[in-house]
C-alpha cells in the first residue's frame, strides 16, 4: 500500500484492518480505531450492543474509514501498525516506541502499560498522537536563527 505525504485525506486507516479488528467488535476495537471514542467504549461494556450493533457495523466500516482517513494526518507513523502494536502490545508501550516516544515507552515497559490504565488513555487518544506525530514530521517547526552577539 503506498503512502502519500499529504497532511490530511489520504491513507491513514484501512479498511481491511478495521475488518480484522471488528472481529474483537465486541470490545469495540474497530471503533477505537475509526476514532469513535464514545461508541468504542460502549461498545467495550456492552460487548457491542450484545452483538447486534456488532453485526451492523459490518457494513458500516467502509464508511468509518472514509471519515477517518479525511480526519487524521498522513505521515511517517503508519495507523495500523500503531494500533496492531497498541492491540497485542499495548502493556509493554512498543506502539510508544514506534511513534518516538521513548521515555512514555520505557515508563510503560517498566510499569506495564502504567498498571494497564495508559493503555485504556491509548485507545482513546492514539489516533490524535499518531496525527500529531506526522504533522510534526512533515512539518518541522522552523528554526528561529538568532544573531550572534560578542
Amino acid at each position: 500500500m503506498t503512502r502519500t505525504t499529504s497532511p490530511v485525506g489520504s491513507e491513514t486507516h484501512s479498511a481491511l484492518l478495521g475488518y480484522i479488528l471488528w472481529i474483537f467488535g465486541f470490545l469495540g476495537a474497530h471503533r477505537f480505531y475509526f476514532g469513535k471514542k464514545l461508541t468504542g467504549t460502549l461498545y467495550f461494556f456492552t460487548l457491542g450492543l450484545l452483538g447486534v450493533g456488532w453485526l451492523i457495523d459490518l457494513f458500516l466500516i467502509p464508511g468509518m474509514a472514509r471519515k477517518a482517513r479525511a480526519k487524521y494526518a498522513d505521515g511517517p507513523v503508519d495507523y495500523d501498525i500503531s494500533w496492531l502494536l497498541l492491540t497485542f502490545l499495548g502493556a509493554f508501550g512498543i506502539h510508544r516506541f514506534y511513534r518516538g516516544a521513548w521515555l512514555t515507552g520505557l515508563l510503560y515497559l517498566v510499569t506495564g502499560g502504567l498498571f494497564l490504565v495508559g493503555v485504556v488513555w491509548d485507545f482513546w487518544f492514539l489516533n490524535e498522537q499518531c496525527s500529531a506525530r506526522n504533522l510534526e514530521l512533515v512539518r518541522p517547526v522552523p528554526r528561529v536563527e538568532r544573531p550572534v552577539t560578542f
